[in-house]
């Protein structure tokens, strides 16, 4: 029981500590991070629109979800870099 415990604090501290690296990499490079939330309202306005914006609404949404998805690497890259 006491090693179960042990690895739930461990991931909870874990997944608290890389909140706050994401934290902090969103404050070291808010370009991106108001981008990557650009892409998120600009996808989400997409799908819910009635028309498929000339034929070209799929593949918005697909490349927008590759950029937020590049993007949010690029922040995990920095994280890992500027802490070890």
């Amino acid at each position: 029981m006491k090693f179960f415990m042990g690895l739930v604090l461990g991931a909870a501290l874990s997944c608290g500590a890389f909140s706050l690296l994401a934290q902090n990499e969103r404050e070291m490079h808010p370009r991106i991070a108001k981008a990557i939330e650009a892409l998120r309202d600009a996808k989400a306005y997409m799908e819910h629109a009635p028309h498929d914006f000339g034929g070209h609404k799929a593949d918005a949404i697909r490349a927008s979800d590759e950029a937020i998805h590049q993007l949010g690497l690029a922040l995990k890259y920095r994280a890992h870099e500027d802490h070890h």
